[in-house]
């Protein structure tokens, strides 16, 4: 073989290798750019199922509010109607607006304020239960206690 011929297979080898090196390098770093992609993709899906969200939250506080101020509608006209039935029955009402409730008359006696006598957290004399020393016995009639460790 001529020496020349040597020289030209050995640097078509040479470029074989080298663009096999770029495509292996050019495959390599493109597998990062595409997993970015993947990410960039990802996060644009959450950002519109948040959105979406947040507009289905928005439609469900709407909702309960209309739900709450028709139930404090209901609860209005409720208490017109009670005390409207109150005062067809010839019940008493109170001066608030809505509210039909009858008054019990007071007795004479509890307007009396020595009528009832004041609660005690201790007992008249020396032997009631809530003396000081109920349920004790005297020293001498007392056994003794084995001692406690």
């Amino acid at each position: 073989m001529d020496e020349s011929n040597i020289n030209w297979i050995l640097a078509i080898a040479c470029l074989l290798a080298g663009i096999g090196l770029g495509a292996l390098g050019y495959h390599l770093l493109n597998a990062g750019a595409h997993g970015m992609q993947r990410l960039r993709q990802r996060l644009a899906e959450r950002d519109r199922e948040l959105a979406a969200l947040r507009d289905g939250l928005d439609e469900h506080f709407d909702e309960v509010s209309r739900l709450a101020e028709l139930l404090r509608r209901d609860g209005e006209a409720l208490a017109a109607r009670l005390a409207e039935d109150a005062g067809n029955l010839g019940g008493r009402t109170r001066n608030r607006p809505g509210l039909a409730v009858e008054t019990p008359a007071i007795p004479a006696d509890a307007t009396n304020d020595e009528a009832l006598p004041t609660p005690r957290d201790y007992a008249d004399g020396s032997g009631g239960t809530l003396s000081e020393d109920f349920g004790l016995k005297d020293d001498a009639s007392r056994e003794p206690e084995a001692p406690r460790y």
